[in-house]
C-alpha cells in the first residue's frame, strides 16, 4: 500500500498479536484493520472524546459505513494493552470504564499522524476500493502470519497453510 504503511504496520502488528489481538470482527463483514493499525484508529477516537468500549465498538462500525463491526474479544484487550502502555487511562463511570488519552498517548498520535489518517481515509472509501490487489495481498500476507505463527507446535496447520498456498498461485497461473 503505502511505504510508511508497510513499515509502521510491521513494528506494531506483532506486538498487536503479542496480546491476543487478531483484528476481530470475524463474521461480522470483511477485516479492515489488523491489530497493530486498530490500536491507531482507536487511541484517535479517544483522543476526540473519552469514550467506553461499547462506544468505540459502535463508532467504527458508524465510521465504516457499517462495513466494520469489531468483536469484544478484539476492543476490550486492546483497551487493556493502551492502558498498560500508558496510552490510556481508566475511570470508573457506573459499571463502565471512560478511556480517556493521556499526554504519552497524544504523543503517540502526534508521532504516527500519517499513519493514523490513512487508516481514517482507508475507513471512509467505499467497500469496492478496500477490494483492490494491494489490499487483498496484504490481508492474505496478514492472514498466512496470523495462522502459521503457532506453526512449531501445530506442523499440520502449517502444512494445510502451504497447500492453500500451493493451490492460489496454480489457480492465478492458470488465469487467461
Amino acid at each position: 500500500m503505502f511505504k510508511f504503511l508497510h513499515h509502521q504496520h510491521r513494528h506494531h502488528a506483532s506486538h498487536g498479536e503479542h496480546h491476543g489481538l487478531r483484528g476481530g470482527g470475524r463474521g461480522r463483514g470483511p477485516k479492515m484493520f489488523d491489530a497493530g493499525a486498530m490500536r491507531y484508529i482507536v487511541l484517535q477516537l479517544i483522543a476526540e472524546k473519552p469514550r467506553h468500549g461499547y462506544e468505540i465498538i459502535k463508532e467504527l462500525e458508524q465510521r465504516s459505513g457499517g462495513a466494520y463491526t469489531p468483536s469484544p474479544g478484539a476492543i476490550y484487550p486492546l483497551l487493556s494493552m493502551l492502558l498498560d502502555m500508558g496510552h490510556v487511562l481508566a475511570s470508573a463511570d457506573g459499571n463502565k470504564k471512560l478511556h480517556t488519552i493521556t499526554p504519552e498517548g497524544e504523543a503517540f498520535l502526534a508521532e504516527n499522524r500519517q499513519f493514523v489518517e490513512a487508516i481514517q481515509q482507508r475507513m471512509g472509501e467505499p467497500a469496492d476500493a478496500r477490494d483492490d490487489l494491494r489490499t487483498l495481498m496484504h490481508e492474505l500476507k496478514h492472514a498466512v502470519i496470523t495462522q502459521a505463527q503457532d506453526f512449531q507446535s501445530n506442523p499440520q496447520r502449517l502444512a494445510a497453510i502451504r497447500a492453500v498456498l500451493r493451490r492460489a498461485t496454480a489457480e492465478i497461473q492458470g488465469l487467461e
